[in-house]
């Protein structure tokens, strides 16, 4: 229990520093602990409400409303189809795909630390990328390879990321929550770890809120790397010991 909090409290100064990483921390840590259906279960409250915050305190700061309109219902579409692969599908496949794209991506990223992804580029390739972000959450619990790894591709600035990201969280959390229900997983006894989960979170976001405000740019995308190299790395172990 003690690590579970632990666990809360880092994620929640994480999410308030970068606007993220709330799955990325507490995925690995409950599944190790518990399993990856209750480690989805717990982090419905805090994937639905510290994002809704977070959209309200950036709502100035978005990308435009089509894109992200785009982005969110390829997301809800990938949400079921994900809840349905962690019922039906090889955890070990589905694990060692996300590794391999985050894989990729940390390469292109460390080739060419110059390179970004154009808007309009960006606008071409967001209904599969969406899709594959709802999928991973769905079926893992972390959209952050694709998602995070999409919008960090266009080096927003730390507003226009954090508002965004977070309006797509929302979006999927209100697709997901239906689909757990209907799927047996989110129970009351569940629901109410994740409530408790939430206050420890939203106690910890103001402190990484200030947090983030100091950090350079180059800081923020380094911070965003080391954490996406840390999903790989948790995933290939997994993989290689199950």
């Amino acid at each position: 229990m003690i690590i579970a909090l632990l666990t809360f409290a880092i994620a929640g100064i994480i999410k308030g520093a970068i606007g993220s990483g709330v799955p990325v921390v507490v995925v690995p840590v409950l599944t190790m602990l518990y399993d990856v259906k209750l480690a989805i279960a717990v982090l419905v409250a805090p994937n639905l409400f510290s994002n809704a915050l977070q959209v309200w305190q950036y709502r100035q700061h978005l990308l435009p409303l089509r894109f992200l309109l785009s982005f969110a219902v390829a997301g809800g579409a990938g949400i079921v189809l994900g809840t349905w692969g962690l019922v039906a599908l090889s955890p070990t496949l589905l694990s060692l795909g996300v590794a391999a794209a985050i894989l990729l991506y940390l390469i292109i990223k460390l080739a060419k630390r110059t390179a970004t992804l154009p808007f309009t580029v960006a606008k071409r390739i967001v209904l599969p990328v969406g899709l594959l972000a709802g999928v991973l959450q769905g079926a893992a619990g972390m959209s952050a390879p694709a998602s995070v790894t999409f919008l960090n591709a266009m080096r927003l600035e730390r507003p226009v990321f954090i508002g965004s990201i977070s309006v797509f969280f929302v979006a999927i959390t209100l697709v997901q929550i239906p689909a757990l229900l209907s799927a047996g997983i989110l129970t009351w006894e569940r629901s109410l770890y994740s409530l408790a989960a939430l206050l420890v979170i939203l106690a910890a976001m103001p402190l990484g809120a200030r947090l983030g405000k100091r950090l350079p740019h180059r800081w923020f995308d380094r911070l965003i790397m080391c954490l996406l190299a840390t999903i790989a790395i948790k995933i290939v172990v997994d993989a290689l010991m199950a």
